[in-house]
């Protein structure tokens, strides 16, 4: 695949109030969440020196493992990839045990990741861009541009979502993969901000509240 970059635009997406359904934590021993990821039964989150996983049911915690996760997290349906500092690793979700590790884009600058299409999309916080990148090397397989800063990415029935935070105020965004374009923009009420976002191939979005050490889930559109 060549390179490419794609800069999308907001101005005339369709904008709607975010619709929050749910609200998990803090977790005993953080007060930040830095990336959120969905097994297809726990939620996972990334709460700095640990991922907890819990039961969205219930939000009790199931497990932890002791790795570092400072920002994204995703699962690619056997392991979790987590972003430390300036590289991503690749974690066995049941031993903790970290198998392999690629060089992160940003180089320490990276926020939210997701899995889709046999690769990784990886954005980069103030640099306003997502990254679709080889899980093998890390090499850079296609840019995309936002207009706001990114915290977090996700894939669902073959539609790119990417959450944003600036001023303030976030944002949940649908863009058209193939353009950039913005189609749809959820927006989240005052005093939550977004630092991961993950769906559950359903109904919902989990989304990280970074600093508030809590996750929210957020009805998705359909």
């Amino acid at each position: 695949m060549n390179t490419e970059t794609l800069t999308p635009t907001a101005a005339t997406s369709k904008v709607r109030p975010a619709e929050v359904v749910g609200e998990y934590g803090p977790f005993a021993g953080s007060d930040t969440i830095n990336g959120v990821s969905f097994d297809g039964h726990n939620v996972w989150a990334a709460t700095g020196a640990a991922l907890v996983a819990f039961d969205p049911r219930n939000g009790e915690p199931v497990r932890t493992l002791a790795v570092p996760c400072d920002a994204g997290t995703t699962f690619d349906g056997t392991y979790l990839w987590q972003i430390a500092e300036a590289r991503i690793d690749k974690v066995d979700p049941h031993s903790g045990e970290v198998l392999a590790s690629i060089p992160a884009p940003g180089g320490g600058t990276d926020s939210g990741m997701a899995w889709a299409e046999g690769s990784l999309w990886v954005g980069q916080y103030r640099q306003r861009k997502i990254h679709q990148i080889d899980p093998t090397n890390g090499k850079i397989l296609r840019t995309i541009e936002s207009d706001r800063f990114v915290t977090g990415v996700t894939w669902v029935d073959g539609e790119l979502w990417h959450a944003t935070g600036e001023a303030g105020q976030s944002d949940i965004r649908r863009l058209q993969a193939d353009t950039g374009a913005v189609l749809e923009r959820l927006q989240m009420p005052d005093g939550i901000s977004v630092s991961g976002l993950e769906a559950d191939g359903g109904e919902l979005f989990y989304c990280g509240g970074g600093n508030d050490g809590r996750v929210y889930a957020v009805k998705r559109p359909r």
